[in-house]
């Protein structure tokens, strides 16, 4: 009967592989040391509480207390009881860990530093889904519900990477999940007997089963299949092997591509994500017939939540057909330009999206695929990404005067526009006195917006600074117009909200600066020029664009006449047009430039606000989880090798007894009489036959417990030896454990720790060098007693426990009321 593997451990190791997706989201590994160890003292005590025989809601109380000891050890606040005991001030401070991780969540991107309340949250999620497999998989027996709680890891990847997770850590994961299922199958099928190979003959231990090795086979089979079969289907995209940062969309196309969204993404997380890069890299060419043209923009967000502004799905006409053109709703006053650009769209950008200057009325080199949204200006798709792609495209460029749009008129309360862009979640109070106070005594929208975007001035103590501060209001905007420090998203978020505020129609827009990188009429952008800004809409000229970020934190910041540079020591001078900055590569070249002296890149996001360097180093956790592995993997070698001693003092010359009697013919005379120890020579004969059974399996020769000794010793001579003191051994031991079992006085006087090295010896010299080292480090022989001792183990709690229920029943009330009525 072959053993049962331990299903806790491989609950344990299935929930750690199901977390591979995580690497996509964490700049380090520092997640995996910590999550190893919570998920290690979720199966340590997990496996103690089943030993003691507790109930499965102790199991489940046992390894809560577990996980929190662990997190109380990782996660430290400096007042605990001998450094893992938790008290009332490590309780608090979790909760500030959790509230940090909400702030760093909004606030950073993917790939995320390791600051604590997100490693925290990290760990106390993976260690909690550690405990509901674990339940599921050990306690019910329930292995393929565990996969839910796994799939709940694998989800948070996918619903934040900006990239699509890529193949590999979902082929990790579903090997963990099937790992799992094989394990219990395999347990529950050796309940039943011997081990079936379809032919009806028994199967050595490391013959592998002809149905075991067809499932793996499956599963393997499924596992591709579900990775690449999403390539070979019309219509679909490569799912995993896209690259892809966009949401799932809702697929409400009506086949012409006149229809459908292109599914929701965290375009804040996303620019955080990228503006935190230490890495700097391409993502954009774009040439332009237009001298300075205004920022290249990709999406816009319009829906205001009590968490901030999110994108709707978008939804259009096919970009490659003539598209609406602006002239049709100019106003008076409204100079409006037709220039011409191409754009070269990197492998670092892969989006459902396509960067396009705003307005734009013809499409080349485009599919029907790709949509435009007149209403959010956004070219768009459900079934392809920008990645790779170069395609042109003419565009209108509006530019205004400030008494132009002082005298556009206010939109009706009833215009759709106006009932859906001031929407707000709830009245803020401190929004709205701010709002009052800024607006009071202006008499256009255009003054209000004015006055509203002049206030996110260095004057007024707003600072540019890529990491935000929290506040205790509990609201972002609050927190954001009390504390005057952030970025881009921040200012174009927040400018919104407040014309909003004032019943104007206000959303956020993304896309890139001009940037600091420029040859000719060539702009090369990198994820350094992603930036977010204020579009404000206005009667009979549209959507107008406001930059309220400091223009010194945004390499390539534009302005314009009706939305001057605020800090600029001397007004910009009033024009038609838009002034560029500069294109010296030196005036703001990215991070490291003066402009960008009060970025603080390095500071990221963390909740303490320290920077990469303050954090404490990872090589120890590195070193401690070394030398553990290295432990672990010593055990079984220790066991095998204590084993092997215990048994070597046995089987010495077998132990003599000497008995002392009295002589008859001389009074008084006592003789000793030497003689072996009967019960000590058998105990010594089946000590050394064990050990060499244990060697056979060690070196991976086959063994037959059926067998006689004698049979087993010629079998072996016959298949296996040829040295002839190795063959001599190897009877010498055959019969010592036949006389041991069959007669009536065991064989004495012989060395049989001699005899077994001699064979010991032989099958090392005749095994290859990869036998050689398993047997010596992880020996098979300790590990098939270890799995069968579980298996035991298992068997008698699986019995108990149908004892227990079966008395349990007896006291059931409905089968009390049912034995009632019988009578």
């Amino acid at each position: 009967m072959n053993a049962s593997r331990n299903i806790g451990v491989v609950a344990a190791a299935a929930t750690l592989l199901a977390a591979a997706p995580l690497s996509a989201i964490f700049q380090s590994w520092t997640w995996l040391i910590e999550s190893i160890i919570a998920v290690a003292v979720v199966a340590g005590v997990a496996a103690l509480t089943r030993l003691a025989r507790a109930p499965l809601w102790g199991q489940v109380l046992g390894m809560l207390a577990g996980l929190v000891l662990a997190l109380t050890w990782l996660f430290p606040s400096g007042t605990e009881l001998l450094a893992f005991l938790p008290t009332p001030g490590t309780l608090a401070h979790f909760s500030d860990l959790i509230a940090g991780s909400g702030q760093d969540m909004r606030s950073y991107g993917v790939e995320v530093p390791d600051t604590d309340p997100l490693l925290f949250i990290t760990v106390l999620g993976v260690g909690g889904v550690a405990v509901l497999v674990d339940v599921l998989a050990v306690g019910l027996r329930r292995p393929a519900l565990a996969g839910l709680p796994m799939l709940a890891i694998y989800s948070v990847p996918v619903a934040v990477y900006v990239d699509s997770v890529p193949a590999v850590p979902f082929v990790v994961g579903a090997a963990g999940y099937l790992w799992l299922l094989v394990t219990d199958n395999v347990d529950r099928v050796r309940r039943f007997g011997r081990r079936f190979t379809g032919d009806g003959r028994d199967v050595d231990v490391w013959e592998a089963s002809p149905l075991a090795s067809a499932g793996r086979r499956l599963a393997v089979i499924g596992v591709a299949l579900a990775v690449v079969l999403p390539l070979a289907v019309p219509g679909m995209t490569g799912g995993l092997l896209d690259s892809i940062s966009r949401g799932p969309g809702n697929g409400t196309g009506n086949g012409t591509g006149s229809g459908g969204t292109s599914g929701r993404i965290d375009l804040f997380a996303s620019l955080a994500g990228q503006l935190n890069q230490s890495q700097v890299f391409d993502m954009v060419k774009v040439t332009t017939t237009e001298e300075n043209p205004f920022y290249l923009r990709y999406a816009v967000a319009d829906e205001l939540r009590p968490a901030g502004f999110l994108a709707r799905s978008p939804s259009g006409r096919p970009a490659n057909r003539d598209l609406p053109d602006p002239a049709d709703r100019a106003g008076r006053g409204v100079q409006r330009t037709t220039y011409r650009a191409t754009v070269e769209v990197t492998k670092s950008l892969s989006m459902a999206l396509m960067p396009v200057y705003a307005e734009p009325v013809r499409t080349e080199d485009l599919s029907s695929n790709w949509l435009y949204d007149p209403n959010q200006q956004i070219v768009f798709s459900n079934r392809e990404n920008s990645r790779g792609r170069k395609y042109s495209f003419d565009y209108v460029r509006s530019t205004y005067t400030p008494a132009v749009l002082r005298a556009a008129p206010p939109l009706p309360a009833d215009h759709p526009v106006r009932r859906q862009m001031t929407a707000t979640p709830e009245r803020v109070p401190e929004v709205d006195e701010l709002v009052k106070g800024l607006v009071q005594g202006k008499r256009t929208d255009y003054d209000r917006v004015l006055a509203i975007y002049q206030h996110f001035s260095a004057d007024n103590g707003f600072k540019y600074r890529l990491s935000t501060e929290s506040g205790s209001s509990g609201q972002d905007i609050v927190n954001f117009l009390t504390n005057k420090v952030g970025y881009c998203q921040q200012y174009a978020a927040g400018m919104a909200w407040l014309v909003r505020a004032s019943g104007i129609p206000a959303r956020v827009a993304f896309g890139f600066t001009n940037g600091s990188n420029r040859d000719g009429d060539t702009f090369t952008l990198t994820n350094l020029n992603l930036h977010a800004w204020t579009e404000v809409f206005f009667d009979g000229v549209g959507w107008v664009p406001f930059d309220a970020t400091p223009a010194y934190g945004v390499p390539g910041s534009t302005r314009s006449a009706w939305a001057p540079d605020t800090d600029a020591p001397e007004p910009s001078t009033p024009g038609a047009g838009v002034t560029g900055t500069p294109t010296d590569p030196g005036a703001s070249a990215g991070p490291a430039g003066p402009d960008n002296a009060d970025r603080e890149i390095d500071e990221g996001f963390s909740a303490g606000g320290t920077t990469p360097g303050d954090q404490p180093p990872v090589w120890p956790w590195w070193a401690a989880g070394l030398l553990a592995l290295l432990a672990l993997l010593a055990v079984p070698a220790l066991r095998r090798l204590a084993l092997r001693r215990r048994r070597g003092g046995r089987t010495t010359n077998a132990t003599v007894a000497a008995t002392v009697v009295e002589d008859g013919a001389e009074p008084g005379f006592r003789a000793v009489v030497v003689g072996a120890d009967a019960n000590r020579a058998r105990a010594d004969a089946h000590a050394a036959w064990a050990e060499l059974l244990d060697t056979l399996v060690d070196f991976r020769v086959p063994v037959d417990r059926t067998e006689t000794p004698r049979a087993t010793a010629d079998r072996l001579v016959r298949d296996t030896l040829d040295d002839d003191a190795a063959v001599e051994s190897a009877r010498l031991l055959g019969r010592a454990e036949e006389r041991a079992r069959y007669a009536r006085d065991p064989l004495t006087g012989e060395r049989l720790s001699s005899a077994l090295r001699v064979v010991r010896g032989a099958l090392a010299a005749r095994a290859d060098r990869r036998t050689r080292l398993v047997a010596a480090v992880l020996p098979p022989s300790v590990l098939l007693r270890w799995r069968t001792a579980l298996a035991d183990a298992s068997s008698r709690m699986v019995a108990l426990t149908g004892r227990t229920r079966y008395h349990l029943l007896r006291w059931n009330p409905r089968r009390l009321l049912a034995d009632r009525a019988a009578r």
